[in-house]
């Protein structure tokens, strides 16, 4: 169904998107998501440049991506978002990813908050950074909380340092990136059907991360943490949902 304020865009699956198997990686989907809202706020006019301007900005605070099929090589997609909702400080935001068929691939929900980014902390939103985007109707999908259940152990993982490829235009690491650091931790079997990841705090270029790994029965989280084991972010794996 298409949505009044939904903003879509066409590619092919690349080369440099795909694994041994030739078939989209997690990392490539949420890429595709995360691009897909940046250039409908690129043309709306609320893109990078308006919001350093304005010293604000929409950061990620959690994502749910479900994976229905990997799609191939070479095989063309359309992605596609929209807000569904603005309350107060956060705003909600959906996304879908179909094949040449119109067959939903993988869809995804998504929570942000407005920040002020000179003073750190959450801001309210003007009416004209709303408006512009609408409010469309939410995926029917099975929507999870924002927050994650904590495992009550998990192993410590070898540490490793923030690096300069894992910084985006926010001066921090990029939402994809704690996505790519947690599935080094994975088997390398894992057919994930759903991500969850719930951020904590930005992680900055000199940053040491200290990961912990929970295998439970239905799930696999990564805890990916700073030096007094506080999470900047928390990762959940599910092979079924």
């Amino acid at each position: 169904m298409q949505r009044d304020n939904q903003y879509t865009f066409k590619s092919r699956v690349r080369f440099s998107e795909v694994d041994h198997t030739k078939r989209i990686t997690l990392p490539g989907i949420v890429n595709y998501f995360q691009d897909c809202s940046t250039f409908q706020s690129e043309g709306l006019g609320l893109g990078v440049d308006h919001f350093a301007k304005h010293k604000r900005a929409w950061i990620l605070s959690a994502w749910q991506v479900v994976i229905d099929r990997y799609p191939s090589l070479g095989e063309e997609i359309s992605v596609s978002t929209w807000a569904t909702e603005f309350n107060g400080l956060y705003g909600l935001r959906n996304f879908c990813m179909e094949d040449e068929g119109q067959q939903m691939t993988a869809c995804a929900n998504s929570v942000w908050v407005y920040m002020d980014i000179e003073k750190g902390r959450p801001a309210k939103p003007g009416e004209d950074e709303t408006k512009a985007y609408g409010e469309g109707e939410p995926l029917k999908m099975e929507y999870a909380p924002r927050k994650i259940a904590l495992p009550k152990d998990a192993e410590p993982m070898d540490a490793f340092p923030v690096r300069k490829y894992h910084i985006d235009t926010n001066e921090h690491v990029n939402n994809c990136q704690y996505v790519q650091m947690a599935l080094e931790f994975l088997p390398d079997d894992l057919q994930i059907a759903q991500l969850r990841v719930e951020y904590k705090k930005a992680a900055v270029l000199g940053d040491m991360i200290y990961p912990k790994l929970s295998k439970e029965a239905d799930r696999i989280v990564v805890e990916l943490c700073d030096e007094q084991a506080k999470p900047y972010a928390v990762l959940e794996f599910k092979e079924e949902i």
